[in-house]
Formats: structure tokens, sequence, C-alpha cells
């Protein structure tokens, strides 16, 4: 960030109340969260709308981060949890009103990106586990997609680390057979 002042500076004064931070925290996070959000849902614009729901969701929650954890975790769990959440919204609409593809319109498997349809696959996949096994979806989230270090999710979700690293064997276990190509 400019002139030294880090997110965690501007977390802690907009949790604060400061709203002059919580302006430039907004404004300086949103090329991360897009990025981030990116990660969960291959369409660029699916992204962006999913970015602007985790920057409203800060804005509205900021008084609740504590400065116990990193805001970094913090906002990592506001990203996982709006983009899936972004995912089951495109999904309800997608089954309430199927398109009629028009035989131009069908994609072709060689031009589809695989990116794109590993992410969609991992979506389903974290949908189910959290149906399942609600309890592996968030070790498996911090540490695979959020690339959180394992004893920072073992605070974050507050379990012992042996705990942690159990659950996201099981997690990955139960995941694995459901991700196509892997």
């Amino acid at each position: 960030m400019q002139d030294g002042v880090t997110a965690e500076d501007l977390a802690r004064r907009a949790a604060a109340g400061d709203r002059a931070a919580l302006d430039r925290l907004l404004a300086e996070l949103w090329p991360e969260v897009v990025r981030r959000c990116g990660r969960f849902l291959p369409c660029r614009e699916d992204a962006e709308e999913a970015a602007q729901d985790v920057l409203l969701q800060v804005a509205r929650h900021i008084s609740g981060f504590e400065g116990r954890s990193r805001f970094s975790t913090w906002l990592y769990t506001v990203v996982a949890n709006c983009c899936r959440m972004k995912y089951r919204e495109l999904k309800r609409r997608a089954a309430e009103q199927p398109a009629v593809l028009e035989p131009a319109e069908h994609v072709d498997p060689r031009t589809t990106s695989v990116i794109a349809g590993s992410r969609i696959d991992l979506l389903e996949a974290l949908d189910r586990l959290e149906r399942e096994h609600p309890h592996l979806v968030a070790p498996l989230v911090y540490r695979d997609i959020c690339q959180l270090e394992y004893a920072e999710v073992a605070e974050r979700i507050g379990v012992p680390l042996g705990t942690l690293k159990s659950r996201l064997h099981e997690a990955r276990k139960q995941v694995r057979p459901w991700l196509r190509g892997y």
C-alpha cells in the first residue's frame, strides 16, 4: 500500500470507526479481491460481482475485525464465503431459467479453459462437501485455496494443529474423486 500504511493498519483504523481509512482500504483492496475471487469463479464478471459483495461485507462488518488474527485471514474468510454464495446463486438461477442453446453456442471442449472447468468442479465439490461433511470445508478452503499456513488455519478455525491436519487429509480424500480429471 502507499506511503507505508498497510492493510492491517487501515483495517484496525477502519474497525475503530475511521471512515477515511475504510474508504482507502476498500479502494486499495479491489484488485486483490477480484484476483482472489477469480480463483473461485471462472467468469471475470462473476468474480467482479463477488468482489463487490466482498467489499460490501467488509464495509458492513469491519467493526467485527478485532485484530486477533491478521486482516488478510479475516478477508480470506469473507472472499471464500462470498464466492461460494455467488456460485450457489448462479447455479440456482441457471436451474430456474434453463437456457436454450443454439447449435452454434455449444461449447467446444478443445477451446474450453481447463482452468475454468477445474474451478467449476471445485465449487461443485465444495458444495457437496458442505452438505456431507460441513466441518471439512473450512480447512480445505483456507489451506488449499487461500493458501494460508497450517498454524494460521488451525487458529482461524479454532482447532489444534493435529486436528486441522486430520480434517484436511479427510477433506482432500473426500473431494479427490469428485474432481474430474484429477
